[in-house]
């Protein structure tokens, strides 16, 4: 029954009716299309997500929206997948392992090979804070060579151990790069897992990549590493939970192991369209209304799913069909009322958002307009869930100097209950279009229970509430249309991101850069006002390559080095700005 009420909805949307009023029937009807089964979770790249491009295209089109770039997508290329190529190998004493048997590549390993000995450095720490000083690495040289580490930590039943925030696996290949390591061997003692499963060759949202091969091997392969000092694993294991002391040494044992894995890419797509501006000045600027329509798939582990050991389709109808709905009913509404608008109004439904901003990111490095032309950029990101108390969150509000008088206007004329924030980065696209200076407003609704997990049905949409948002978007978005000034970009404030959790003692004071992939440095898109990143002179768009020369691929080696600075310690920060490289020196 679900399926053919779903078919009747796809039916009506693609007669041609129109509208110049939004309703709900209309936001249903994308809703239920966007949001069903049958597209299994919009995740980027699938069959599911470019059936979503197909039929926002064609409202974009049935709305009246000239398409843009090619047929109305552009298309980007993202990493899907992790594959094993040929010539991976492990030999350990001339002993010849079977690769994805008994061993298998990280994913996020360097492809490279190493032939040396192995030094056993037990749950490879280096910690020295205020409640635990622990170094495996203390009076053993291991550069230049293999190191073979247990996995987990010594206090394996206690999850809030103070030895939790250094257990990642990518912590412990940072710190033995940090003493000149070559390459890493994990293995999982009985505590850490009695089934001694390998770890699965998957990509994950942000997956980094370091600069040595690391190889997860089962424990049979470890005691034949160990075979030369009559120890198992299992035996140093719970030597290490009961005294909890450092137990380094070397192995005497030979390893030469070559690492070959292959990031798979395919492509998806940004949906875009304009209407032209009717004014031969005004029409070379723009206003431009973006929504991502990709989700999380069927979710799973590294998917972004906060239901990680659930594999169920995330239908995501809030999150963010809901936004795209009333993306495509706004453009509906601007050409059957006949606004005939001097300036351009371009429309645009991003891929890739779920997996951190791609598609935005791409947009503004590749823009087929004029960036320095948009007035404003307005993100619709979760719309469809309008509480009791009807909040309407507006982000962005300190981003041009006069977005609080014109919401002002509206609120004695909205049932809605308008909160502001000023910042104009957080986890959405208009992040993207804030770090080019351009002035962003960031409608939603709010977080809910359902937020990424297999629950954000349709049921759950509140359409009566979703068309009083609409609407209310709508008269915004005339107010600024109808200006004969543009807006005045400022720089806002910007909360820390993630920087609060994990247990970090310090913070440098910045936002990271959402979207960037490149692993060749993390890009700072804001700096926290008078934090110590601004006083040390970072700014926004600086790419920082290094912390005390320790090198920063990306945004989790900048997190693991970050855990182990302390408050009040001067470190130096490598940059990059404008291509040329430079030093800072910054307290924290």
């Amino acid at each position: 029954m679900k399926n053919i009420i779903t078919f009747l909805f796809v039916i009506i949307s693609y007669t041609g009716f129109s509208q110049s009023e939004i309703t709900t029937v209309e936001l249903k009807n994308h809703i239920s299309y966007l949001a069903s089964d049958s597209l299994k979770g919009r995740k980027p790249g699938t069959e599911g997500d470019l059936a979503a491009a197909e039929y926002i295209k064609t409202e974009f089109k049935n709305a009246g929206l000239t398409l843009m770039a090619n047929d109305g997508f552009q298309f980007f290329n993202i990493t899907t997948g992790i594959k094993l190529n040929s010539g991976n190998h492990l030999y350990i004493n001339k002993f010849h392992a079977k690769s994805s048997e008994d061993n298998i590549p990280f994913p996020f390993s360097a492809n490279a090979g190493l032939h040396s000995n192995v030094i056993f450095v037990g749950y490879g720490f280096d910690i020295k804070n205020d409640k635990i000083t622990h170094n495996d690495y203390e009076n053993i040289n291991v550069s230049g060579k293999w190191v073979l580490i247990l996995r987990g930590n010594p206090e394996p039943e206690n999850k809030q151990s103070e030895y939790e925030s250094f257990s990642s696996d990518l912590s412990k290949v940072m710190t033995a790069v940090k003493h000149k390591a070559a390459g890493v061997i994990f293995v999982s003692g009985n505590h850490f897992d009695k089934d001694d499963k390998l770890n699965q060759l998957k990509y994950g949202r942000g997956t980094a990549r370091v600069s040595v091969p690391v190889i997860h091997v089962e424990r049979q392969l470890a005691d034949k590493i160990l075979s030369k000092t009559a120890k198992t694993i299992n035996e140093i294991e719970q030597n290490l939970i009961t005294e909890k002391k450092t137990n380094s040494f070397d192995t005497k044992s030979d390893v030469n192991g070559i690492v070959n894995i292959e990031y798979v890419n395919t492509k998806t797509q940004n949906i875009i369209g304009i209407i032209t501006g009717s004014d031969p000045v005004l029409s070379k600027e723009y206003i431009v209304f973006g929504a991502h329509y990709d989700h999380l798939g069927f979710g799973g582990k590294n998917s972004g799913s906060r239901m990680p050991d659930t594999i169920a389709v995330h239908n995501g109808a809030d999150d963010n069909a809901s936004g795209v709905a009333s993306l495509i009913e706004i453009a509906e509404r601007i050409n059957t009322e006949q606004l005939k608008p001097k300036r351009s109004i371009v429309f645009i439904a991003f891929g890739g958002e779920e997996m951190g901003l791609l598609g935005s990111s791409y947009f503004v490095e590749n823009p087929l307009i004029n960036l320095e032309k948009v007035m404003v950029m307005i993100n619709l990101d979760m719309v469809g869930r309008l509480n009791d108390e009807k909040n309407l969150s507006i982000a962005g509000t300190g981003t041009a100097k006069e977005f609080i008088e014109i919401l002002d206007g509206f609120k004695s004329k909205t049932e809605l209950n308008l909160s502001y924030s000023s910042s104009g980065s957080g986890a959405s696209d208009h992040s993207s279009f804030y770090r080019k200076n351009i002035p962003v407003l960031f409608f939603n609704t709010g977080a809910h229970q359902d937020y990424h997990t297999p629950f954000d049905d349709i049921e759950q949409i509140n359409f009566i509430g979703q068309k009083v948002v609409t609407e209310f978007v709508y008269k915004v978005f005339l107010e600024l249309l109808n200006r004969n000034e543009n807006l005045t970009f400022t720089e806002t404030e910007m909360s820390d991101s993630g920087n609060k959790s994990r247990n970090f003692k310090v913070t440098l004071g910045i936002m990271p850069g959402f979207g960037d992939t490149s692993n060749s440095g993390l890009r700072v898109d804001g700096t926290s006002k008078d934090g110590p990143a601004q006083i040390g002179g970072m700014l926004r768009g600086d790419i920082i390559t290094a912390i005390d020369g320790e090198k920063v691929s990306n945004i989790h080696e900048y997190m693991e080095i970050l855990q182990r600075l302390e408050k009040g310690q001067q470190i130096t920060v490598d940059i990059l700005r404008n291509g040329h490289k430079n030093v800072l020196t910054i307290r924290l």
